[in-house]
C-alpha cells in the first residue's frame, strides 16, 4: 500500500480522536491502528516514522505511530 495513503488514512484517524477523545487523541489513534489496521499496515507506518520521521503525519497521529513503536520494542 502507498506510504501516502497510509499517512492519510492515519491522519483522518487522528482528526476524528482529536474532536472525540482530546488530549488521549494518540492513544486512541494507537488503539484504533492495532486493532482494525492489518499487521503489514502497521509496518509500513512504522517504516515510515523509522525512516522519515513520519513525515506528513499530523501531531495525533504521528504520536500514536510512535506509540506503536514503543509498544513493538517493548516486545
Amino acid at each position: 500500500m502507498e506510504i501516502e495513503y497510509l499517512v492519510k488514512m492515519a491522519n483522518e484517524i487522528g482528526a476524528f480522536f482529536d474532536a472525540e477523545a482530546g488530549a488521549g487523541a494518540p492513544k486512541e489513534v494507537a488503539r484504533h491502528l492495532h486493532r482494525f489496521w492489518d499487521p503489514r499496515m502497521r509496518r509500513q507506518i512504522l517504516e515510515h516514522l523509522a525512516t522519515d520521521g513520519g513525515h506528513g503525519l499530523h501531531d495525533s497521529a504521528l504520536a500514536a505511530v510512535r506509540l506503536l513503536a514503543e509498544e513493538q520494542k517493548a516486545k
